[in-house]
């Protein structure tokens, strides 16, 4: 069983091994850079919300997402999320479980929408997922995003009232 609960110091080795290797995969996170351990804690802690994904019977941090403003000022309304699930552990839908706790996460604190700025288009069980969730595609932006092997990809927007 799995449980979701705001991220703690302890976790921040784990959650960055978690974040590093979809990093390291290049196929959906735009960062290229790894975190360190130097700065691990202060990149979860300094979100407005880090959950884990934690299996109840092992203890062991499986996934996690961070949760943020998408914009700031008279758009800081509208959140923006990252989700990270370790490789071993994907598809068993604990990213769907991730997902809809962030959105009742959001919606607790205060924001009103929730924007994706770039979906991957070819993310197509994050995008199903999404979909099934209830959100709206608003675009795509051909070749957006840049893969690890060089080629581009379209990325997709999408967003839900909360």
């Amino acid at each position: 069983m799995i449980t979701i609960r705001a991220y703690q110091k302890q976790d921040a080795s784990r959650a960055m091994e978690i974040w590093n290797e979809v990093v390291r995969e290049g196929v959906a996170f735009p960062q290229v850079e790894e975190l360190t351990e130097q700065e691990a804690h202060g990149f979860f802690s300094s979100q407005s919300y880090t959950g884990v994904a934690v299996d109840s019977e092992t203890g062991e941090v499986v996934g996690l997402y961070i949760l943020h403003p998408n914009n700031v000022g008279r758009c800081g309304h509208i959140g923006n999320t990252s989700y990270a699930v370790r490789s071993d552990k994907r598809g068993l839908h604990i990213g769907e479980q991730l997902v809809k706790d962030s959105l009742v996460m959001a919606a607790r604190l205060g924001f009103r929408l929730m924007q994706f700025n770039a979906v991957v288009a070819a993310n197509v069980h994050a995008l199903h997922l999404y979909e099934r969730l209830g959100f709206t595609q608003l675009g795509r932006i051909p070749k957006g995003f840049r893969m690890k092997d060089g080629h581009y990809e379209d990325i997709i927007l999408l967003y839900i009232e909360l």
